[in-house]
């Protein structure tokens, strides 16, 4: 059963993403003195005297929006009035009763819905006692916060808790099978990628760049799993960036980055990849996350650019990460959207592979074997031992003797050696060298790739030859066990 819904309504600035976040315990809306920062709903689950809800911060009721999304907005905030067991109404103690606090009065009346009334910036006695006004509204007794000084936020989850519906046994959802983050330059239909996952209009579209301000999780069930897609700003260059919502924007997306499983990133058929692209490239592969690079809107592109034309320019445009899958969708229509949900998900299990150690020695060995890393002055470096420490990334330690005496250009050849070898073709790979019996280290991180799944699936992908090396052998239980079904080398492309 699905959480119950609280919605957090009222005109804009009277502090409702502060009080989000307050409540979330984390930063997760933008706040800012600008009116009408958010337009999309944010939600997130909150937990608080045994019990487990939803609580979603919504648009300034009454704003007139400066890109003319004053519409779009105003569905939001109905479809969260719709979907809601609870309101908390909030209003500004400061600011006395506004035409539009009576105007979101008179609109709560009509939905019939529970209502918390809640006078935020009450900082002094003084200022709470000013509170009493706000009974005309007709929801009784305003309960008084502030979120500046962090007042009354257990007096405001019991009232919540005493308005909520009757405890059905709901507890906090089940952790998501996998998060994703689409990210890209504005305008390239991440949103609309989102709203096709969901089967709703679960975010705001438009032609109009950079409407997406936060970055909004969207829980999506599919085949009895659940997942989260994070919808992020668009990224555009920093010395356009025109105001202080843009910079948190940016900042938002790259954390959206960092907490994501895989991360799509999002391309506009139309036009040319950028140098902001390249960038936004370089942080996810520091990131070390398995990615995806998504040409959408492919239903819009000339006849005679193909898929593999399209293939080769990308490639041309991120020679070091001939390893990432590149995908085509149209995702204003869903072509190719939950193919590109399992592609997503076939990398994450590659992610979490673990090789043993004994393969893993025999591979590296053979890797020096077939080329010697360069002599370092007067010493040879040397290999002594290789293990894998972790996952999500893929994790492997060498000890040698000395960090120093390898270069970035042979930790990469091993880096695709253990690609090549091992079933994580299509994850970021982390190589961390040590020292025998020292704790110095140094490391290259890169990401990786291969195949897209089963042979019936159409999803297009475009892939370039992998490049030869050593192929030593591996145990016949490895073998049988860990390797993945292997398909012809060469370059591949579902078509469209």
């Amino acid at each position: 059963m699905a959480l119950p819904i609280v919605a957090i309504v009222g005109r804009p600035n009277v502090g409702k993403s502060s009080l989000f976040n307050w409540l979330a315990g984390r930063r997760i809306s933008i706040v800012d003195p600008t009116a009408g920062v958010t337009r999309d709903r944010v939600s997130t689950v909150v937990e608080y005297g045994g019990r487990s809800w939803e609580i979603m911060d919504t648009g300034g009721i009454g704003i007139v929006d400066v890109d003319d999304l004053t519409a779009d907005v105003e569905r939001q905030i109905q479809l969260a009035l719709e979907s809601a067991a609870l309101v908390v109404f909030m209003v500004d103690v400061r600011d006395g009763i506004a035409p539009l606090d009576e105007d979101v009065a008179i609109r709560l009346r009509k939905i019939n819905k529970p209502v918390v009334l809640v006078a935020n910036k009450a900082d002094t006695e003084k200022l709470g006692q000013q509170a009493g006004e706000f009974n005309k509204l007709g929801y009784g007794e305003p309960l008084c916060v502030s979120v500046d000084q962090k007042l009354g936020k257990d007096d405001l989850f019991d009232a919540i808790l005493a308005k909520l519906p009757e405890d059905t046994g709901e507890g906090a959802p089940a952790e998501a099978a996998l998060m994703i983050a689409t990210v890209g330059r504005r305008n390239a239909g991440k949103s609309t990628f989102i709203n096709s996952l969901a089967g709703a209009e679960r975010v705001i579209v438009s032609e109009v760049p950079g409407t997406t301000r936060d970055s909004v999780d969207v829980r999506i069930e599919r085949d009895g799993k659940s997942y989260v897609a994070i919808d992020t700003a668009g990224v555009r260059k920093s010395a356009k960036m025109g105001t202080n919502i843009e910079f948190y924007s940016i900042h938002r997306a790259q954390r959206s980055i960092r907490r994501a499983d895989v991360v799509l990133h999002f391309f506009d058929a139309r036009h040319r990849i950028s140098r902001v692209d390249k960038q936004l490239a370089e942080y996810i592969v520091e990131e070390n996350k398995p990615a995806i690079f998504v040409v959408n809107k492919w239903d819009l592109v000339k006849e005679d650019m193909t898929t593999d034309k399209m293939g080769e320019y990308v490639r041309a445009m991120f020679p070091m990460l001939d390893h990432v899958p590149i995908a085509f969708i149209t995702a204003k229509n869903g072509k190719n959207v939950l193919r590109l949900l399992q592609l997503a998900v076939q990398l994450h299990k590659q992610a979490e592979t673990r090789v043993g150690t004994g393969d893993l020695n025999r591979v590296i060995r053979a890797a020096v074997e077939a080329s010697h890393p360069a002599m370092s002055g007067s010493k040879t470096p040397k290999i002594f031992y290789a293990t894998q420490i972790g996952v999500h990334p893929p994790t492997i330690v060498l000890f040698t003797n000395g960090p120093e005496l390898f270069d970035q250009t042979y930790i990469r050849y091993l880096t695709k050696v253990l690609r090549d070898t091992f079933p994580f073709p299509e994850v970021a790979i982390k190589v961390v060298l040590r020292a025998k019996g020292e704790g110095t280290r140094r490391g290259y991180e890169g990401e990786v790739v291969e195949e897209a799944g089963d042979e019936d699936q159409e999803i297009p992908v475009v892939r370039t030859p992998k490049r030869t090396a050593p192929q030593p052998e591996v145990s016949e239980e490895s073998e049988r066990d860990q390797r993945p079904r292997k398909k012809p080398r060469g370059s591949e492309t579902w078509d469209f």
